[in-house]
């Protein structure tokens, strides 16, 4: 996902949202954070529940990933090739509360990471997107 609209009071415009974010760094530090919410936060029980025991390997997956959709580097491809994002997760019961959870925690861990509200509303948007096409059950 590139994106050559500038922040808000930036004087020059980020190349990426990869930038946006602020690097590998930051986006690691957005995921682990995503993470330790879906661990501590109660609403997003059902979300927890579908990732197993450890969230280490989703961690790293999803790190990989975010780089790369955000326009860095493409740590997934490299060692998996296509995301095909529906695909994966099609063992997956995903419906509209699950989808809902993985949003809310995401928006909850941007805020935190304290990233750009103008950026925070572009990924809310594609994320939703995304998010949305990866349901798989009707409720």
């Amino acid at each position: 996902m590139t994106d050559s609209a500038a922040p808000a009071n930036s004087p020059t415009p980020p190349a990426t949202s990869f930038d946006w974010v602020g690097g590998e760094a930051r986006v690691r530090a957005l995921v682990d954070r995503f993470y330790d919410l879906m661990d501590l936060e109660p609403a997003y029980r059902e979300l927890r529940a579908v990732h197993g025991s450890t969230l280490d390997d989703a961690r790293d997956k999803l790190f990989w990933f975010l780089c790369g959709w955000l326009g860095g580097p493409g740590h997934y491809e490299e060692r998996f090739g296509h995301p095909r994002l529906r695909m994966r997760h099609l063992p997956f019961a995903i419906g509209v509360r699950e989808r809902d959870q993985w949003l809310a925690c995401m928006h909850q861990a941007m805020q935190e990471a304290e990233l750009d509200p103008v950026l925070v509303a572009r990924l809310n948007e594609s994320f939703f997107k995304t998010a949305d096409w990866m349901r798989n059950i009707a409720t």
